[in-house]
Formats: C-alpha cells, structure tokens, sequence
C-alpha cells in the first residue's frame, strides 16, 4: 500500500493501521495512510490458563518459569513479524518479560491452532492437552475455556503502558459479556476492518468509495452478524475504532451524508 502497489485494502484489526501511520511496532516509519471506512468487529486478546497452573498473572509466568502447554497460532520469525495476531501476542509476552524461546527453555510446548476457532484447539481444551490459551477471535473459544477451568489474566499496567505505547487501546472482558468469568480482566483491543487507501488517493475516489459501500451495504457482511449502518463506519466506536485519520473524501462524504458529525 504506502508503496503504491496497491490502491486500497481491508486490513483487521484497527491497531495495525494504527502502527502502520505511527511508524510503531513491525513498522520502521511512519506510512502515508488514511481510512476510508471501519467495520464493526469486536475483539480482544485473550490471555487464559487453567486454574490447576496457579498461574494469575503474565509476570508470574516469567517469575516461575512455568512451562506452559501453550495454544497459539504460528510461532515463526515472519509470523512474528507479520501476523497482526502473532505480533500482539509476542509483544505482551515480551512487556511481561518472557519469550517463545524462554518458554520452550522452561519445557513449555507451543501447540497450533490454525485459527482461533480451529476444532483442534476445542479438542485439546476439552481433553486436556493444554493448559494455556493467548489469542484473538474471542469470541469463538472464550466460553470453551471457561466451561473447562481456565481463566483470563489481566494485562497489567506496566505491560498495558508498553502495548499502548505502540499504539493498542486498552479494552475490558466483563463477566458480563463472557459468562463464567469471576470479574472484569484488563487487556488490548483487536476491534475493527479499517479499509485504507494512500493518503493521497484523490477525493473523489475516496468518495466515490463511499458511496459504492452505501449502495451495496445491504449485501456486504459483517463480522457482528448486523445490518451494515454507515454511520458505525465512521463512528470510532468500540467495535470499530480507529486513531488514524479519516481520508479527506471519505470525511467529505460522511459529512455531506449526516453520518459524521
């Protein structure tokens, strides 16, 4: 995209375009990068682990050198690199003081999950296998892992500093939302499908962008199994939040249209 390879792309969550703009993160500079429109996902990480590991916090894994059997997706040089998911999850572990290479040192074991809702993962919560689960698409394993005896550490306030320093908002699981939890558990959003364009893509098309999405919003899906409200895209809410300016064309249209105001 900043090269100019690409004149448009739909990207998830929110925060890597965040780090994209910011230069922060897997980024070496700041990218000329603008939204055009944010659609409504709600996410978060999840960092949970059985309660048999007395483990209540991510310092405390370092501190005991706990050997984790640790469900996550794939632990490589460039899926650390470039996977938005595997990014985030090396990054609180590195605030928290610990890498994958020191876990597999203590005797932890990394087991792949293809996806957050791979049937593999499901199979090794329920039977045992692992004891430990740090991932995004919370909302297709969370209760899993409840109903079978694990629970969320909270991101504590030194590695929250660390992560919202790279651009991450801080988000919240409550009991609430995710029933089986004991109480509220503080952690890092991954909310949002930002569609970007170059920040000097011209404002017509930007506009032009736009209105095609209202046109058709009644048959592009979405991730909160809701109608597609054009407002919600510009809205900078909870399940689509963004900290990167809006395209000027973009801006215009909301504007014009009554959606931004």
């Amino acid at each position: 995209m900043a090269d100019g390879k690409f004149s448009l792309a739909w990207v998830n969550p929110s925060v890597l375009l965040t780090m994209a703009h910011r230069g922060k993160g897997p980024f070496r500079k700041k990218l000329p990068l603008r939204a055009i429109a944010v659609f409504p996902s709600y996410d978060v990480m999840g960092f949970a682990v059985h309660e048999s590991t007395g483990i209540t916090s991510l310092s405390q894994i370092k501190k005991e050198r706990f050997p984790l059997q640790l469900s996550t997706g794939l632990v490589t040089k460039r899926a650390l690199r470039e996977n938005s998911t595997m990014f985030t999850v090396a990054a609180a572990m590195e605030a928290s003081g610990f890498t994958f290479a020191e876990l597999r040192k203590w005797g932890g074991k990394i087991h792949l999950a293809s996806r957050p809702s791979d049937p593999v993962r499901r199979e090794t919560i329920e039977n045992g296998t692992v004891n430990a689960i740090f991932d995004e698409g919370i909302k297709s394993w969370a209760r899993t892992a409840l109903e079978n005896g694990f629970r969320f550490l909270p991101v504590e306030k030194g590695v929250l500093r660390r992560m919202v320093a790279l651009g991450y908002r801080p988000a919240v699981m409550t009991k609430s939302r995710f029933a089986g939890m004991a109480e509220d558990v503080t952690t890092v959003d991954f909310s949002g499908w930002p569609m970007i364009v170059r920040a000097d893509l011209p404002d017509d098309v930007a506009y032009a962008l736009c209105e095609s999405i209202e046109k058709r919003k009644e048959v592009i899906p979405t991730d909160n199994y809701k109608p597609l409200h054009m407002a919600q895209l510009c809205a900078n809410d909870e399940e689509a939040p963004y900290d990167v300016p809006l395209h000027r064309g973009a801006q215009l249209f909301y504007r014009e249209r009554g959606y931004l105001t």
